[in-house]
Parts: structure tokens; sequence; C-alpha cells
């Protein structure tokens, strides 16, 4: 496993306190390493075998790959390769049970496979980022299996501190914008990133990063991460079950950092009007209750319902303009006002999932400009949905609290070890 620290060389210390710290922080790090039992190892880092299975490595076999073209059929890509019209019709249909080549994808990757006299001797083609159909012709026939994407993972480590917003403390530590909002996505159930990120709140990150033949290609899972906010902590370990082998991410009590309710249903550029009972209208100029709050966001803004349930209403409303209702379980309702648009397929009777996509921002009924009013009902009555506090679901299950706190433990502790030698060197390193 190898992690990468980012360390900051404090000049004025002297140089045998930066071997005592680095000789603590090996130390440290060996007793992490060594402790962290295997089978979590196992579960998240994978050593994977070379992509192409070829039975006979030899003679050498000749790879050319291809990116395939908008328009581009089966057809097009053997045509080189000699095959008649009848044998790309025997190699689809043999194929088919497996995959229906003519659902290949412009954009995706093929890479084939000759032998010295130019025969095809097999052939890979990637469904999408996690599997691959891999084709191979024996004795005259060819047989065709999907097989996992052969990523190597190495685990890397980060940390920094916001001084404006998080997607550019994560590019100062030489990471990309899709790992900070893989971050937000992990406690987008308690920090609402849009709102409640202040000047010198603190992250660390222990993550994967996907390599195939040597090239990064993406981020894996997040193993571990702490986000300060305000002064207040929050803490996510990720925990495979031995069992069932189902993961997800808990705080250190064991309970699923996911909730009932998700913080907000929109990525928005700021609260424009709170819950009120008693607010000026800024059309009617009376006081009213406003039972709901304001995401100020550019028109076309995907709005998300908050929580699994059943769509109650879906079109116009007076003064609400065009409007979502969604019915949840435990007597809550949630109303998503002034959209848009409504998306196709959202109608009564519907149901819908945590995270979907329900409509657009915009501006209808009695609106001053493009924003979402969302409203949560709890029994009937309204509620603030800044105060919301909905439940966690899933919490860990009993049986393996010991050893997830065993991982959590190991995890804080790496954590740890990183701060003895954050005055140490201005350089990385890759333990």
């Amino acid at each position: 496993m190898k992690v990468k620290i980012k360390t900051y060389r404090k000049k004025t210390e002297p140089r045998r306190i930066h071997l005592l710290l680095f000789t603590l922080f090996s130390f440290s790090l060996f007793l992490v390493l060594s402790f962290i039992p295997k089978k979590e190892i196992q579960s998240e880092v994978t050593i994977t075998t070379p992509a192409a299975e070829i039975s006979d490595p030899s003679p050498p076999l000749e790879k050319s790959k291809k990116t395939i073209r908008w328009g581009m059929t089966l057809t097009d890509i053997l045509a080189p390769y000699d095959f008649t019209p009848t044998e790309i019709y025997d190699l689809s249909r043999s194929v088919r049970p497996v995959y229906d080549l003519s659902k290949i994808k412009a954009g995706q990757e093929i890479r084939v496979y000759t032998n010295p006299q130019g025969e095809v001797v097999s052939f890979e083609y990637d469904i999408d980022e996690k599997d691959y159909l891999l084709i191979q012709k024996k004795e005259g026939i060819y047989t065709a299996e999907i097989k996992k994407i052969p990523y190597e993972n190495r685990v890397n480590m980060i940390w920094g501190t916001i001084q404006d917003y998080l997607i550019s403390a994560v590019n100062k530590e030489n990471e990309g914008v899709q790992l900070a909002l893989d971050l937000v996505d992990l406690f987008a159930w308690d920090i609402d990133f849009y709102a409640d990120l202040r000047k010198g709140d603190s992250f660390k990150i222990l993550f994967e990063k996907k390599y195939l033949d040597g090239k990064f290609v993406g981020y894996g899972n997040i193993l571990a991460a702490e986000f300060t906010n305000q002064g207040k902590a929050f803490q996510a370990f990720r925990y495979t079950y031995s069992d069932t082998k189902e993961s997800d991410h808990y705080d250190f009590e064991g309970d699923s950092l996911r909730k009932t309710f998700m913080k907000s249903p929109i990525r928005y550029d700021r609260i424009t009007s709170r819950f009120s009972y008693n607010r000026l209208h800024p059309i009617r100029k009376v006081y009213r209750p406003h039972y709901g709050v304001d995401y100020a966001a550019a028109v076309g803004t995907p709005v998300q319902a908050t929580a699994d349930g059943t769509v109650i209403f879906a079109g116009r409303k007076g003064a609400s303009g065009r409007m979502v209702g969604i019915r949840h379980q435990n007597r809550y309702e949630t109303q998503y006002l002034h959209l848009r648009a409504i998306v196709k397929g959202i109608e009564k009777g519907v149901k819908v999932r945590e995270g979907q996509e329900i409509g657009y921002v915009g501006s209808s009924g009695e609106s001053t400009g493009p924003h979402l009013d969302y409203r949560i009902k709890k029994d009937g009555k309204y509620i603030n949905p800044l105060a919301f506090n909905p439940e966690p679901v899933s919490p860990l299950r009993p049986e393996f609290l010991e050893d997830f706190k065993k991982v959590a433990q190991n995890y804080l502790l790496l954590f740890d070890a990183s701060l003895l030698v954050s005055s140490c060197s201005g350089d990385s390193m890759t333990l």
C-alpha cells in the first residue's frame, strides 16, 4: 500500500528534531499498517491480472486499439481483418447470450489481438468503467465473457485547509475536482458545502487512485475522511462486511453517514430567504409566513428529491408555479416550488429515489427571480428545513461493531501520525 504524504518544512527547527519526528512517524505508520486487518486491506486494494487472458501466449500477439466513432458498427471494426459478413453474423450470434454487439457505443475502446499470420485471436470491448467484454477464438469457435477491468488501486492521503472553496483546496494538494465532489457527496447529509463552509475549515482524506497500464484513470473509494466545519469534526470510515461484501461509510460509533433526507435538494449560489412565520412578501408587499427556504441558482439547475418517496403532486399550482410534492415515510412530505420544468415521467403516483432529478430551477408563479423554494412538512405541519436533523439509515450491524472500530481506529492513527511530520519537509513521500 502506498500512502502519499504532503509535508511542510519549518526552517527554524533543528535538524535532529526533524529526524526524531520522521522516526516517530515511520514507527507509527508501521504500527498502523501492521494492525490493519488483512481482510480489510484485501477488500479495498486489489492486485489484478493482465487485461488479455490468452491461453497460449506464444507466439506473441499484436495489439491494436481503436476508439469507436459515432455510427461505427462491428462490420466497420472487423472489416480490416478480412471478416466476411457471414463470419461477423456468426460471431455476433455466438456472443449474443453474453452481450449484444449491436449495442457497442461511440467513445468506448476496443482492443484487437492478432497472431503473426494476421488472424484475430481475441478482442476486448470496454462496456463501461467497470466491465469489459472478452471474446476469444478457441478451436475455431468464439467464446465470450464479461470481466472486471483490471485496475490497480493505489492508496493516497492528503489534507488541507479551506481558504475559499473546497475544490481549490483539493487542487492545491495536486488532486482533481472529482475527489472534492466525492468528499462533498460523502458528507452531504451533515454539511451544506454551499452555505456552511468557512475559511479555516480543514479536511483529511485517505483514498484510492485507479491506474490502468500505469496511467491514472480516476478515483476509487474514499477509505476514511475527516472534515472539520466551523470547529465541529465529521468523520467517515469505509467498512466492508466479510459475509455479504457490501460496503458503506459510518462514523466512529457505527452510524451510517447516509440520512433519511439529503441536506439540500440542489447545488445553489446562496440562500435568499429563510423559513419565517412573518416575512415581507417580495411581490405582494405584505407580511405573511414563508414556510420554506429559497435557494438562488441558475435557471435549469437540476433539482433532486431529498428522500425516497411517492409523488403526490406534479404540475402548476397558483403562486407556487410549477411544483412537485413528494410523500415520504414517517409522515414527511417535501415540496419543490417555482420550477422551470418538471422531469418527464414525474407525475402523481410515481415512486422516486433519494437524489433522483425531479425538475429544474426556474421562476414560475409569484417569483422575482430564478430560485427553488424548498419546503418540508411533518404530520401536515411545515418545519424549518435548515433546522431539520434527519435520522441516519442502516446503522452498522451490531455483530461487526468491534471489528469496525479496530479498522476505524487504525485509520485515525494514520491521520494522527501524518501530523508528526507536517513540519519536516516540503517534499512528497511515497511509502
